[in-house]
């Protein structure tokens, strides 16, 4: 069984539900401590001059866990990306086909980033194709130190692989990994090309821009650029961001 760990994304890139793709339980990563400013709660969009950050804001006091970050709704953010979806992906083939859950969950009063993200995340990935059991790491009590913490996750979820991002081989202990028959596998993922609108290809978009232009081929694209993935050890037997 592959296990695959990440913390929850605002309109996340394609990266991140190749990630999902290619596990059979994705863990949502809620309960570490919040970065603002990085892709928990913002990511970007092609416009026909470049492209644009939507970015949720945040009332984020320090060290908060991500499932505590509450949305700033004094700033007028939810009209202002849905106009900007409109705007920006008004005439690409399939945007009409999620524009009423657009405007439902634009419409809507959110307090937490962490619901936000994951209920658009969900609806972004059966959009695409995938099917994934997904769970939070809040439901369960695990180490703070990083690699103990993904061991822990993966005896939880009983899983036998643990599939890593590029990122999170920069910090994980390896050894602890063989030391407890769980094989970690490396994610290996390049964007894809793909029609855009606009003109130039502009690669590590949110996963909409793929979404809007492409629909029902978006899955055979996602899994049709992948490189496989490659095993960092001999261990028997899948990251964080």
């Amino acid at each position: 069984m592959i296990v695959a760990v990440h913390q929850p994304q605002y309109l996340p890139w394609l990266g991140y539900f190749d990630k999902m793709d290619r596990s059979d339980l994705f863990v949502f990563l809620d309960s570490v401590q919040f970065k603002k400013n990085e892709w928990q709660n913002r990511n970007r969009i092609k416009t026909a001059s470049d492209w644009q950050y939507l970015t949720v804001p945040v009332q984020h006091c320090f060290p908060q866990a991500i499932l505590d970050v509450q949305i700033d709704n004094r700033a007028d953010w939810a009209r202002k990306h849905l106009q900007a979806l409109m705007v920006h992906y008004g005439k690409a083939p399939y945007f009409a086909d999620h524009l009423p859950f657009l405007r439902e969950i634009y419409a809507k009063r959110w307090a937490s980033l962490c619901e936000l993200c994951i209920v658009l995340i969900q609806y972004l990935t059966a959009a695409i194709g995938i099917t994934v059991k997904v769970v939070r790491s809040s439901e369960g009590q695990f180490s703070e130190e990083p690699t103990e913490r993904l061991i822990e996750i993966c005896r939880w979820a009983g899983a036998d692989a643990y599939l890593a991002g590029a990122g999170g081989l920069n910090y994980m202990r390896l050894d602890r990994f063989r030391q407890e028959g769980i094989q970690v596998v490396q994610q290996a993922f390049e964007s894809p090309i793909y029609p855009q609108l606009y003109g130039r290809f502009e690669p590590n978009l949110s996963v909409v821009d793929l979404l809007f232009n492409c629909g029902p081929a978006s899955l055979e694209i996602l899994r049709g650029s992948r490189k496989g993935t490659r095993p960092t050890g001999p261990s028997p037997g899948k990251e964080e961001a």
